[in-house]
């Protein structure tokens, strides 16, 4: 049975992770990576997932790469000491031509909210301190995917700001279709 949760779960406190510390986050993976297969469904026929195992370890390995650059934000949310939530979030340069966009751009590359945790501010108040750490360090924009098929997600960064910027669309190499 689930906890109910309120709706505002008052002060989180906010844990910078180093690289020895990465195992903690393999749980809140592992429901992200679920989250993931359940909105995906109009891809099964051109990617499909990876075990919840070998996703964890391939995206660990990506982890520990990011976290090798110092300035790479690893944040859990603990709600006393109850992990509620974590976000990666890299830099990169940001001078691609066309917009003004400070030298360096953060990517979130991972942010997840346990289930239980959903709706009760958590993903605001980890976002916040994202843009507090990020305003420190001079960064201007942030990047942050979202699945094309995760209303809510979508709905919630537009909430916070976020407008749409760019869409990736996938294909096998063999697809088919008009080639122009």
């Amino acid at each position: 049975m689930t906890k109910p949760q309120p709706t505002d779960i008052g002060v989180l406190g906010f844990r910078y992770l180093g690289a020895h510390e990465v195992e903690e986050l393999a749980d809140l993976w592992g429901a992200l990576h679920q989250q993931h297969a359940r909105n995906t469904p109009h891809l099964s026929d051109i990617i499909s997932t990876t075990s919840m195992d070998e996703s964890w370890r391939r995206r660990r390995t990506q982890y520990l790469e990011w976290m090798a650059d110092p300035e790479t934000l690893a944040i859990l949310a603990e709600h006393g000491d109850d992990p509620a939530g974590y976000a990666m979030v890299t830099l990169r340069p940001g001078p691609q031509g066309t917009w003004d966009r400070g030298e360096r751009v953060a990517v979130v590359q991972t942010f997840a909210i346990d289930p239980e945790y959903a709706g009760t501010r958590v993903g605001s108040k980890l976002l916040e301190e994202i843009r507090h750490q990020l305003a420190a360090m001079g960064i201007r924009d942030i990047e942050f995917s979202a699945l094309a098929t995760a209303s809510e997600d979508i709905s919630f960064l537009e909430t916070e700001g976020f407008r749409p910027f760019v869409t990736t669309m996938v294909c096998r190499v063999d697809g088919f279709g008009a080639h122009d």
